[in-house]
């Protein structure tokens, strides 16, 4: 009763696919043909040209310019912060003198 029931194990047995050869066409007059070659991972994407290092170029540039555009945002964000808490510190300091008079002294 407490002892569990797994269910019985699949019986699929995956298909082993190998590849075949490409059937080449021989004919009677000329060379034999070369069998053309596969295609490379990046196959047309990227195909040399003038356009294409202009723009790859310019995405460069771009993403250069984005990264010191945030970079440059942080900076000024820090900036303001400090000078924001340096302001409060020298309020909080004239406060506290004028509140106490032990400090006056000082």
């Amino acid at each position: 009763m407490f002892k569990p029931k797994y269910p019985s194990p699949d019986t699929y047995t995956p298909a082993t696919i190998r590849p075949t050869a490409a059937p080449v066409e021989y004919s009677e007059h000329g060379p034999a043909p070369v069998p053309a070659k596969s295609p490379s991972a990046f196959g047309g994407l990227l195909q040399s040209s003038p356009g294409t290092a202009l723009a790859l170029a310019a995405g460069g540039v771009a993403g250069v310019l984005a990264l010191a555009s945030v970079a440059v945002s942080l900076l000024l964000a820090v900036a303001v912060t400090a000078v924001a808490l340096s302001i409060s510190a020298v309020v909080m300091l004239f406060l506290v003198r004028a509140l106490c008079p032990e400090f006056k002294s000082r």
